[in-house]
């Protein structure tokens, strides 16, 4: 993840339950027994990797992260969980160890440039029998997105927004995800999920993003810059997504894959 941005813990698990779902549908499909170690990759506040030692009691499960506002707000899991331990890591530096049999990434690697070639080396370097499941936000493409890269692009923006942003090709297709899999010799299922999320409140959208596609603007915008960026982009999204007597529906589509290793 970029090192200068800092993660607000309590906005990012703003709408838990839609930002955990992708990571208990990505999991589910891990079917290893007792693994000796698992790793979660860009673990965040700990609250999920949690999850990994109860279903797991006898592994020793690791948490990494590059954000130490994410892990101070993990400490706290790790006290309760004598299994559980968390790391200050830049994931683009680590290399799976011999006892790591279960590695998952969860809506992390899409802020790693050239994370597919990250993906071979580890693969290549997990023993056989172990399992990898990746999930990654397939949206970039979204009016959520598109419109926040517009509007970083205006003659008002680009000067103090130039290169900050990255669209599409911040992930891959679920293909492609496939093919590093069966390339590295593993047993391997990719597909996408679109999650059809209704969102309360005012301005709904805007408040998801802030938690994370919109960190990276307000790390290099003043305060008052990003308030006046911030008021551009909330009435653009109030368009994209109108609200409904129901709430305001946000449609997230991500990408998952996973496999194990022969």
């Amino acid at each position: 993840m970029e090192k200068r941005m800092k993660w607000d813990p309590a906005k990012y698990v703003q709408f838990g339950d839609y930002r955990d779902r992708p990571f208990f549908d990505l999991t589910g499909r891990i079917h290893a027994d007792r693994p000796v170690q698992a790793v979660d990759l860009g673990c965040g506040p700990g609250n999920l990797t949690a999850t990994l030692a109860e279903r797991w009691p006898g592994a020793d499960v690791v948490g990494l992260d590059s954000s130490a506002e994410m892990l101070a707000k993990a400490a706290a899991v790790a006290a309760r969980t004598p299994s559980l331990r968390f790391e200050l890591t830049d994931i683009a530096d680590w290399e799976p160890s011999a006892e790591a049999e279960v590695v998952v990434s969860n809506a992390a690697l899409q802020w790693v440039p050239g994370h597919q070639d990250m993906m071979r080396n580890w693969l290549a370097a997990l023993r056989p029998g172990s399992w990898f499941g990746m999930q990654v936000p397939g949206n970039f493409n979204a009016p959520s997105h598109t419109l926040m890269r517009e509007l970083a692009g205006s003659s008002r923006w680009e000067p103090k927004l130039r290169g900050v942003l990255r669209g599409g090709e911040s992930v891959g297709e679920p293909g492609e995800y496939l093919r590093i899999l069966l390339d590295a010799g593993f047993t391997a299922d990719a597909w996408e999920t679109t999650y059809q999320q209704v969102l309360p409140g005012t301005d709904p959208v805007l408040e998801w993003v802030r938690g994370t596609a919109l960190r990276p603007v307000l790390a290099v915008l003043s305060p008052e810059d990003g308030a006046e960026f911030e008021a551009e982009y909330a009435a653009a999204l109030r368009e994209a997504y109108p609200p409904t007597p129901h709430g305001t529906v946000f449609p997230f589509r991500r990408i998952f894959a996973v496999g194990r290793k022969g």
